[in-house]
C-alpha cells in the first residue's frame, strides 16, 4: 500500500493521527467498561430489575465480536479512512440513542448498534495508524494507540460512580457526543484519504460462520460465571463448533474472511495467538477483580474502591515515558521475559493484599502491577506488527482486534469462574476476600505461563521495529 504522499523526505510519525485514533479508541473501551458500574441505575429508572437489564452489556459484546471479522474486508471495499469517520459517527448516534432511551428494548438496540460500530473502531484505526508510520516509529505509534484499553478500564468503574452518584447515568453516554463530532470532524480533515483497494468476494458463509462462533462465545463466557452454568457451556459448545467450521472454511475459501495467514508469523503467533492471550487474559482480569475485592473483601465504599485503582492507573502510565527507550535499549524478547515475570509476580502480590495492610505497601504493588501491564499490552501489540507485509496489515488489524477481544472477554470470565468455584467450594453464598485472593493466584500462573511461550523468540525478533539506526 502505498503512502498518501511520496516525497524524496525522510519518514516521520503522524503523531496527530495516532492520537485521533486513540481518543476514539478511549470512547469505545471506556464505554465498553463504564455501563456495569451504572447497571442498577439503569434498571431502577425503568423500573426494571438490575439483572433484566444484564443484555444492555452482553448485546454490545456480541454484536462487537460478530462483526469485527468484517472489519478487514470493508476497509479494502469503502477505504479505510472514511469507514473509520463511519464508525465513529455511527457510534456518536448510538450514544445520543442510549442516552436518551427511555425503555429496556430501546437501549439495548442502541447498545448493539453502538458495538456494531466498535466493531470497525478498533481494527481500521490501527490499519490507519500503521499506513501513516514507518517501521522505526511503530512502538511510539502503537503505544499512544494502546493506553485506551489500560486507562478505560480502571477509569469506567469510579467514573461511573460519580456521575451516577451525582448527576445521571444517561452522561455516560451524553458526554461520547462532544468527543465523537470532534473526532469525526478530525478523521475527516487529518487522515490522509485512500483510494479504496480492489474489492474482494465478500465471504458470506465465513461472516457467518465466523460471527456465529465469536458472538456464541462471547455470550456464553460472560454468563457462564452466574448461576447460568448449564446454559453458558451451551453457548460455549455451539460457539467452539462453530469456531471450529469458520476455521476449516478459511483455510480453503480463496479470500475468507480471517486472513489465517499471518498466523504463520512467528511474532504474531506468539504476540497475538499465544501466548499474548495468555496474558491478556491474566491482565484483563485484574482490574475486574481489583475493584470487587476493595468492595467485598475490604468493605470499601464503591467510590473509594474505584479511587484505589487511580494508582493501578498511574501505574500504567508512568510506564509510558519509558516504554520506548527499554524496548529500544534492550529488545523484545528480554523485555517480554523480565517484564512478564514481574507482571506475573506483581499480580500473584496483589491476591497478598489485605486490609491491615501498610497503605504505602499496598500502592507500591498497585503500581508495580500498573507499569508491568503496560509494558506487556504495547511491547506484544508493537511486535505483532513488526513483520507482518503491507498487504496483509488489514487482515492481521482485524484478526489481532477479534484476539483481543476474545482476550478481554475471557480475562473476566475466568476471574468470574474462578470467584465461583472457589466461593462455593467453601459452601458460602457470597465471595470473601480468600477467593479473590485465589483468583488472582491463577491469573499469575496464567500470566506465567504466557511468559513462557515467549522463551523460542528469536533474540533480534522486531529488530527492525526496535532499532533507528
Amino acid at each position: 500500500m502505498r503512502q498518501a504522499v511520496d516525497s524524496g523526505e525522510a519518514p516521520s510519525f503522524a503523531r496527530h493521527i495516532a492520537l485521533i485514533v486513540a481518543c476514539s479508541f478511549f470512547m469505545e473501551a471506556l464505554d465498553g467498561s463504564i455501563v456495569t458500574t451504572a447497571l442498577p441505575a439503569i434498571a431502577h429508572s425503568f423500573g426494571r430489575p438490575t439483572l433484566s437489564l444484564t443484555p444492555g452489556v452482553s448485546s454490545y459484546l456480541v454484536a462487537l465480536a460478530a462483526f469485527v471479522p468484517t472489519a478487514g474486508w470493508a476497509s479494502n471495499r469503502f477505504g479505510a479512512r472514511n469507514l473509520f469517520a463511519t464508525a465513529v459517527t455511527v457510534f456518536t448516534l448510538a450514544s445520543l440513542l442510549c442516552g436518551l432511551s427511555q425503555s429496556p428494548a430501546a437501549f439495548i438496540a442502541a447498545r448493539v448498534l453502538q458495538g456494531t460500530a466498535a466493531a470497525f473502531m478498533s481494527p481500521v484505526g490501527r490499519l490507519v495508524v500503521l499506513r501513516e508510520t514507518p517501521k522505526q516509529y511503530i512502538i511510539e505509534a502503537i503505544g499512544l494507540i494502546t493506553w485506551p484499553g489500560l486507562i478505560a478500564p480502571v477509569v469506567g468503574p469510579p467514573l461511573a460512580g460519580f456521575l451516577t452518584t451525582y448527576a445521571s447515568w444517561r452522561w455516560i453516554f451524553l458526554l461520547n457526543i462532544p468527543l465523537g463530532l470532534i473526532g469525526t470532524a478530525l478523521i475527516l480533515r487529518m487522515v490522509p484519504r485512500y483510494a479504496a483497494d480492489t474489492p474482494r468476494p465478500f465471504d458470506l458463509l465465513g461472516f457467518l460462520l465466523t460471527a456465529a462462533a465469536l458472538g456464541l462465545l462471547v455470550h456464553g463466557l460472560t454468563i457462564v460465571g452466574d448461576a447460568s452454568w448449564g446454559v453458558g457451556a451451551l453457548f460455549i459448545a455451539v460457539g467452539l463448533t462453530s469456531g471450529a467450521l469458520a476455521l476449516w472454511h478459511a483455510r480453503r475459501h480463496p479470500t475468507p474472511m480471517l486472513d489465517l495467514r499471518v498466523a504463520a508469523v512467528p511474532t504474531f503467533a506468539v504476540s497475538i495467538l499465544n501466548g499474548g492471550m495468555l496474558s491478556r487474559i491474566a491482565i484483563n482480569a485484574t482490574p475486574f477483580l481489583l475493584p470487587l475485592m476493595f468492595q467485598i473483601g475490604f468493605g470499601m465504599a464503591p467510590f473509594q474502591a474505584g479511587m484505589m485503582l487511580l494508582v493501578y492507573m498511574l501505574g500504567n502510565l508512568g510506564m509510558k515515558s519509558i516504554t520506548t527507550a527499554t524496548l529500544r535499549r534492550f529488545g523484545f524478547r528480554p523485555v517480554l521475559l523480565v517484564n512478564g515475570t514481574l507482571c506475573a509476580l506483581a499480580i500473584a502480590a496483589c491476591g497478598l493484599l489485605t486490609p491491615g495492610m501498610m497503605r504505602a505497601v499496598m500502592y507500591a504493588i498497585l503500581l508495580i502491577a500498573g507499569m508491568t501491564r503496560s509494558m506487556n499490552f504495547t511491547s506484544t501489540n508493537t511486535l505483532a506488527f513488526a513483520d507482518i507485509a503491507p498487504a496483509q496489515r488489514a487482515g492481521a488489524s482485524t484478526l489481532a482486534t477479534v484476539c483481543n477481544q476474545l482476550g478481554s472477554t475471557l480475562g473476566v470470565a475466568v476471574a468470574a469462574l474462578v470467584l465461583a468455584i472457589s466461593q462455593q467450594s467453601r459452601g458460602v453464598s457470597a465471595p470473601a476476600l480468600i477467593d479473590f485472593h485465589i483468583a488472582l493466584w491463577v491469573s499469575a500462573a496464567i500470566m506465567a505461563a504466557g511468559t513462557l511461550w515467549t522463551l523460542p523468540l528469536p533474540a533480534d525478533a522486531g529488530l527492525e521495529v526496535s532499532r533507528r539506526g
